[in-house]
């Protein structure tokens, strides 16, 4: 067996002359557990978070959406499009046309962007499956219908009673504002039929109509304002999103679900970083302890250097030993810190211990916890080093600055 460790390994399991090193060693253990620990805890359930905030996109948004390059809508009749509805990795294609617009609803008024889309959406992404109230009627015997966002409804006050519909006003594309201002507006009513619940962002933001219903409002012909795209089983988004790209050229944007919310993700994505900064900034006070520890160890141990000076062992070997004796109690912490994060998190995930709330207004009644393994690889990693660093300084200048002087003296 290597010797350092060896002794190393006396060291942590054996009891020392002075009851108060155990205590601080038990101390620092225990900070590098908690601290590990609470790594784990706080970054699976941002973790799961961020897994349920991006379903809850994932169910509005389609894997890959083509928008014009300039301007607000583009017309069809391009050979390019053709060649990427004929893709081999399109599964489903749906046109679309959005537009900002005013909805009355009895007495309230909210503005909104109408979206309108083709019979076979609910097809490319899953708003059908996020509905909060009603059916997903886009149409019934030539009937046009709407489907609302949670906020939109809200703030309109609606109810799916059928009898009071909504008012949609959207200004005339050549209006002119003459003595009658209500003459620059087109006007036009549509019933909802279920009201969706996703996220705010698109909640308090859409009112989902039929396509053919949007052109008329909005007076357009056969334009559309964007593409959007379900991919099929086993295609590659990015990759198939670069081929796209190339074929339509500079006229058009092929955009992935990633850079429709590029803010959203890159402020996740940074909340997560900092998140764990803090953490470790946590841990790195926690392991001061190791100092004390190691410091007062080496004192205590002065006369088991000098029997080690004597048979032969140099400052190196000695400064292994205590540089050893850190690591171990990192590592003892560190493994039993992965193993009480692991416990809580599988407890939250299995029985949901805490919940977000008792009004059931929440997409999840307890908090979302997804748990990564190369997050376990990485604070382990992040956790032995700081414990190396933390032993570094004791064992570099004090086994040659209080010890080896003495002993040599």
């Amino acid at each position: 067996m290597n010797f350092p460790f060896y002794i190393s390994k006396r060291y942590l399991v054996a009891k020392k002359s002075k009851n108060v090193i155990n205590v601080i060693s038990l101390i620092s253990v225990i900070g590098v557990t908690v601290g590990t620990a609470a790594l784990i805890i706080v970054l699976s359930a941002f973790n799961g978070l961020d897994s349920l905030l991006k379903s809850m996109n994932d169910s509005f948004d389609p894997d890959l959406k083509i928008l014009p390059a300039s301007g607000k809508v583009f017309s069809l009749n391009d050979s390019n499009l053709e060649k990427i509805k004929n893709h081999d990795a399109v599964f489903e294609i749906s046109e679309v046309l959005e537009e900002k617009a005013l909805l009355k609803y009895d007495d309230q008024q909210y503005p909104a962007t109408v979206k309108g889309v083709c019979d076979n959406y609910r097809n490319v992404t899953g708003v059908d499956s996020m509905l909060y109230v009603g059916d997903f009627i886009l149409k019934h015997n030539n009937q046009p219908y709407a489907i609302v966002g949670q906020g939109v409804a809200y703030f309109l006050s609606l109810n799916l009673n059928y009898i009071d519909p909504i008012v949609i006003y959207v200004p005339k594309r050549n209006a002119e504002i003459g003595l009658n201002p209500e003459r620059a507006f087109n006007r036009n009513y549509i019933f909802p039929s279920a009201i969706f619940a996703i996220q705010q962002e698109f909640d308090t933001k859409y009112i989902i109509v039929p396509l053919d219903y949007a052109r008329k409002l909005f007076e357009y012909d056969k334009e559309v304002s964007a593409l959007e795209i379900k991919l099929k089983e086993g295609y590659n988004s990015e990759k198939t999103q670069h081929e796209f790209q190339e074929i339509l050229g500079s006229d058009y944007e092929v955009k992935n679900r990633y850079q429709l919310h590029e803010a959203f993700y890159k402020i996740m994505k940074s909340e997560k970083f900092y998140i764990f900064l803090i953490l470790i900034f946590i841990l790195i006070v926690a392991s001061f302890n190791i100092i004390g520890s190691l410091t007062m160890l080496i004192i205590d141990k002065k006369e088991d250097i000098a029997t080690f000076r004597s048979l032969g062992a140099n400052l190196k070997t000695i400064r292994r030993i205590f540089l050893t004796e850190g690591w171990l109690i990192t590592i003892v912490g560190a493994v039993f810190g992965l193993i009480l994060g692991y416990i809580v998190c599988w407890i939250q995930i299995q029985f949901e211990p805490i919940k977000l709330g008792s009004s059931g207004s929440f997409i999840v009644d307890a908090y979302p916890i997804k748990l990564i393994w190369s997050d376990f690889i990485l604070i382990f990693l992040t956790v032995v080093s700081i414990g190396y660093f933390a032993a570094w300084y004791p064992v570099r200048y004090i086994t040659k600055r209080f010890v080896i002087q003495e002993v040599d003296g």
